[in-house]
């Protein structure tokens, strides 16, 4: 694996050893002194086009645990502001000692660009609505804890699938281990054409909950035009967010995701996003170890 620029890179395989080594990792940061010395002298660039809370801690999080160094790249502090491009940005990046790269970006593709140019590996943390491989591999992850394992699971992933990279990579993961997933939205959410996605498809968030085993809610993203073509957010809430009325229309083991950042009281209320069935902690807490694992193979260490 020379970069992780989306999940169509991965098979069954990788994607299982991946996960089996962030649960080790897992345990590394459970320790009094969380961390190993494995990539003492390495330098991680998180180059970061887009705002993020969750992912660019993680990493960041991720690169010292294994005791790297970490430059964090900001373009509103940058030469961005003068008009330099992404080329130079990231060549100026790896000029000055990085060996890795993650980066998220709001076009589609910019981190392929970016494994083009630079002779180290490139992590895509992001890019349009294309794909966020290392969250899906979280997710996954945070399934396997909890389940066991992926195969047979009913995953119903409800809101805005046409605008997320999260829906797309999470598809694609939790197909190819073995879940059966169904989208779950207004039919203005969806994308054009869906022949290419191997799931199911539903309007009605009711009809669904009953045979589900996960709920993997997603955010509306007005910022990529989603917000003109609904009618208005509140009445989204109503059709489609999870409530505590239909938490309970859930099999009993079933459990709530969500990727972040949570619209509380759109997608989900501040009652279901806090219940113990609720696992967005759980997932915070595995994209440390998934993007340890992920860095820690793109660098060659064995």
């Amino acid at each position: 694996m020379k970069h992780l620029l989306s999940i169509s890179d991965l098979d069954r395989a990788e994607i299982e050893d991946l996960l089996t080594l962030a649960a080790e990792f897992s345990s590394v940061l459970e320790r009094d002194i969380p961390k190993v010395p494995t990539l003492r002298g390495r330098t991680i660039a998180t180059v970061f086009f887009e705002a993020s809370t969750r992912t660019r801690l993680s990493f960041e999080r991720a690169a010292k645990a294994l005791s790297a160094d970490v430059m964090s790249f900001a373009p509103g502090t940058s030469s961005v502001t003068k008009g330099e491009s992404l080329k130079d940005t990231v060549l100026t990046l790896e000029a000055t000692g990085a060996d890795l790269f993650v980066v998220r970006h709001e076009s589609v593709g910019a981190a392929a660009r970016v494994a083009g140019w630079v002779n180290g590996p490139v992590i895509n943390g992001g890019d349009g609505a294309h794909q966020h491989p290392t969250q899906a591999l979280l997710d996954a992850l945070t399934l396997r804890q909890r389940f066991g394992k992926l195969d047979g699971l009913k995953v119903g992933i409800v809101g805005d699938i046409a605008n997320s990279r999260v829906a797309r990579s999470n598809i694609d993961a939790f197909t190819k281990l073995g879940a059966q997933v169904e989208l779950i939205a207004p039919s203005p959410l969806l994308p054009v054409d869906l022949s290419a996605f191997p799931v199911t498809v539903s309007g009605s968030l009711e009809d669904s909950l009953p045979h589900l085993d996960v709920v993997y809610l997603l955010r509306v993203q007005i910022e990529r035009g989603s917000g003109p073509i609904l009618p208005s957010l509140a009445e989204y809430g109503l059709r489609f967010g999870m409530n505590r009325q239909r938490l309970q229309m859930l099999p009993a083991d079933a459990v709530v995701m969500h990727p972040g950042p949570i619209n509380r009281g759109v997608e989900i209320t501040a009652d279901v996003a806090d219940d113990p069935r609720s696992l967005v902690l759980d997932q915070v807490q595995n994209g440390v170890s998934t993007r340890m694992a992920v860095i820690f193979r793109l660098l060659g260490a064995s």
